[in-house]
């Protein structure tokens, strides 16, 4: 008799690698996270708590402000509080920098330096070590204040005045991190050498960006809106989210909605537009989900 085989056991290609992490509020936690998850042992050291928090407060503004995204962030990771600015906190960071395999780090380079955490500094008082530096930017605007809605402006991701749904810049510069430490682990693997890397908030947005750099999500363009088999529509009782893209699911989708014509050039006209509407806003979610099974077309149904 068959088995069902079991799920194969998750890679930990960062097993036995130790992280000392400095960096507060989304970008730097979650990608201890994704490390914590490949096999690292995670340390971060935080700030004191600001005089006017609760008492036994973490000193990272994001456990204030987002007590559930950072006790999730933080699982399996070992947190100590420590004022770098003062002779303990420097003999912490000192002991825990003698220990680790890589840095990371969110403060701007200015700061870095008033730490004592530049990087021909570090490297010659610990050669075993190597950093990743998060900042907004890169160049002359690294010491810029900037957070992830600005970067996401600046590269055409914010086209109205709703936020969008998500912190992608944070979280994409998060993925990058977490690729950098992968990438420093490799280095040092090869060349028998730590390294410095440099991740930019806005070169996550940037590259989050690229499809729109491209015009693929341009208003007209095929995923912004022009073709009538990819778009948000009202349906009887919720929204549908079509994504009825490549010409066998077009093609399927203009037959369940009565198109005479499935050609591609087609469902970018305003007939076909109205007509897909039309047939979508007579249906309920549960009608749409047992066509979407059917007729193999691809969409999802919302309040």
């Amino acid at each position: 008799m068959a088995t069902t085989p079991s799920p194969a056991a998750p890679l930990r290609p960062l097993k036995g690698v130790r992280i000392l992490s400095l960096a507060l509020n989304l970008p730097g936690p979650a990608a201890l996270m994704r490390c914590h998850a490949m096999g690292a042992t995670c340390l971060k050291l935080e700030p004191p708590a600001h005089p006017a928090a609760p008492r036994g407060a973490s000193g990272d503004p994001m456990a204030l402000y987002a007590r559930v995204a950072y006790d999730a962030m933080h699982q399996g990771v070992k947190t100590l509080s420590a004022d770098l600015k003062t002779e303990p906190g420097r003999k912490v960071l000192q002991r825990e920098l003698a220990k680790a395999d890589v840095l990371l780090t969110s403060f701007r380079p200015s700061a870095l330096e008033k730490l004592g955490l530049g990087w021909k500094a570090l490297h010659k008082a610990y050669p075993q070590l190597s950093m990743v530096a998060i900042f907004g930017a890169t160049g002359a605007r690294a010491e810029e204040p900037g957070h992830d809605l600005t970067y996401m402006t600046e590269n055409d991701l914010v086209p109205g005045l709703e936020l969008p749904a998500s912190l992608y810049a944070d979280m994409g510069g998060s993925l990058m991190v977490s690729e950098a430490i992968l990438q420093t682990r490799l280095h040092q693997l090869q060349r028998g050498k730590s390294v410095r890397l440099e991740v930019a908030l806005s070169d996550a947005a940037a590259y989050l960006g690229l499809p729109r750099a491209w015009g693929l999500t341009t208003p007209g363009a095929a995923v912004g809106g022009g073709h009538a088999g990819y778009r948000v529509y009202a349906c009887k009782d919720g929204r549908v989210a079509l994504a009825a893209l490549e010409p066998h699911f077009a093609a399927a989708l203009a037959e369940a909605a009565g198109l005479a014509d499935s050609r591609i050039q087609t469902l970018f006209t305003p007939a076909a537009h109205a007509a897909i509407a039309g047939f979508l806003a007579g249906k309920t979610r549960k009608q749409l989900n047992a066509l979407a099974l059917a007729k193999d077309i691809p969409l999802h149904t919302l309040q």
